[in-house]
């Protein structure tokens, strides 16, 4: 068996086993993440009364932080990656249920809930597929770490595509209906984009701004979610095959994962990594929020908010594997600087325009380059990572989910209280910030190969010298 962590695949699995679990797991999460991702991105607007749905967002990454350092040793431990994949997603639907009934008693609770999960979820996730991409790379003598970001490349093409579907069902649902439409005239009563600050918006304003849609649409569409994230959890229930644990590694997980992470952050790469997964949750956040509230519920209305955020899907869900593949070719320092550079202008563009309701065009756009630069980050720190630790993969995707669990948690939390150009400045600062430290990153990592081939080299210099006697 070839051993690659805490877990070891079985020898008999080949290329096409390893390829036909990738894809159940990906259209697994596709389906679940299609109720969760749109319905995220309606919570601002739907459940809007005294900020329900913005805090509910914030409870569930709040929990999440802990999750990530007490949570998926455990229940990855006894349960393994399958059914804490499968237990997990079963807290999302249960999500998507609380909806129904939106209240401080249900929401809240549900959303402590998913954040819960979520850690067992996303660690299972990716030691899954970082490990059947090791596996495929010593069949096919490929760098691991190019076949794991090609893997992760893929298995987002797959998962992401959740919103367009997501969203187009949405937007579907919603203009069944006559439109609700905020007009210009409306506009004029209150900011929109940069300038939208909530602390400011009056009591009448506010009466106009959240503005949700008719319950009887809003549980069409929960329903239709709820079914979407059932059928995942089945898929994966009824067609992912398990693999064994590498026993070698099972005592050194019965501390469980809160020592291993504490230990991880002593490491001078993971520290250096933090600003970046911070930001990570940051944008996430300011998409979720801000941006489809702030930019498209203000300007044009609640029913645009799939149609903007499916440009975003299509985006994400086409350059995934581009990334993945293209890594193979130029490394990955030039797609975490490309997709810096990408998301800077787009912070730019977001601080200096005024929506108006007939620039619809502008609003895709910006949901476009979100996708671009989503999908680079969301490949190639999965594939950073697990290249960094690969033999504490757990550890180390946990403390990827807790730091970035951390920006969604601070920008979920202003998010009612700090005006809109307020927030792009903090995630303008944590961005640079998080550059830097990855940059410095990949110089230290570039010196070491070079001193490392350098000394190689020596070696075998000294072996073709002949020894005289």
């Amino acid at each position: 068996m070839d051993q690659t962590g805490s877990f070891v695949v079985p020898p008999e699995w080949g290329d096409r086993r390893i390829y036909k679990n990738l894809f159940v797991l990906s259209f697994g999460f596709l389906f679940v993440f299609t109720a969760f991702q749109a319905l995220s991105n309606l919570q601002s607007s739907i459940n809007c009364d005294a900020g329900l749905g913005l805090v509910s967002l914030a409870t569930i990454y709040a929990t999440l932080i802990l999750s990530c350092m007490f949570a998926p040793s455990v229940i990855i431990r006894y349960m393994g990656l399958k059914w804490t994949l499968v237990i997990s997603m079963s807290c999302y639907a249960l999500y998507t249920v609380a909806n129904y009934l939106p209240s401080w008693a249900t929401l809240i609770p549900a959303s402590a809930l998913v954040g819960l999960a979520a850690a067992p979820l996303w660690t299972a996730m990716s030691t899954y597929v970082t490990t059947i991409g090791i596996k495929h790379a010593v069949i096919n003598d490929e760098r691991k770490e190019d076949t794991v970001a090609k893997f992760f490349g893929f298995f987002l093409l797959i998962c992401q595509t959740n919103q367009i579907i997501g969203n187009l069902i949405s937007s579907l649902v919603f203009r069944s209906k006559e439109s609700t439409n905020i007009n210009d005239a409306q506009v004029n009563d209150f900011t929109c984009g940069a300038q939208d600050c909530s602390t400011e918006t009056t009591e009448e304003n506010v009466t106009t701004y959240c503005n949700p849609p008719e319950k009887m649409l809003t549980n069409i569409l929960l329903t239709v979610y709820l079914v979407c994230g059932i059928t995942g959890m089945f898929i994966v229930v009824i067609f992912l095959q398990k693999f064994k644990r590498n026993e070698d590694k099972a005592e050194d997980e019965t501390c469980g994962l809160f020592l291993a992470t504490l230990k991880l952050m002593q490491n001078i790469y993971f520290v250096l990594m933090i600003p970046f997964s911070v930001y990570a949750g940051l944008q996430k956040a300011f998409i979720t929020a801000d941006f489809t509230k702030s930019y498209v519920t203000c300007t044009v209305g609640v029913e645009w908010i799939g149609y903007v955020m499916i440009c975003y899907g299509i985006t994400i869900a086409l350059f995934s594997p581009f990334w993945g593949s293209l890594a193979k070719l130029t490394g990955r320092f030039v797609i975490f600087t490309t997709g810096t550079i990408i998301f800077g202008i787009l912070i730019v563009v977001l601080l200096t325009w005024a929506p108006k309701a007939d620039q619809l065009w502008v609003m895709f756009v910006s949901s476009g380059l979100r996708g671009v630069t989503g999908a680079a980050w969301e490949t190639q720190m999965n594939a950073l990572y697990g290249s960094l630790f690969p033999n504490n993969q757990q550890a180390a995707f946990s403390n990827f989910r807790l730091w970035e669990s951390v920006g969604f948690t601070l920008a979920f939390s202003y998010s009612n209280f700090l005006c809109v150009w307020t927030k792009l400045t903090i995630l303008a600062t944590v961005l640079g910030t998080g550059f830097i430290g990855y940059v410095i990153l990949e110089t230290n990592e570039w010196r070491l190969r070079r001193e490392s081939s350098q000394t190689d080299k020596q070696e075998q210099n000294y072996e073709a010298v002949p020894v005289s006697l």
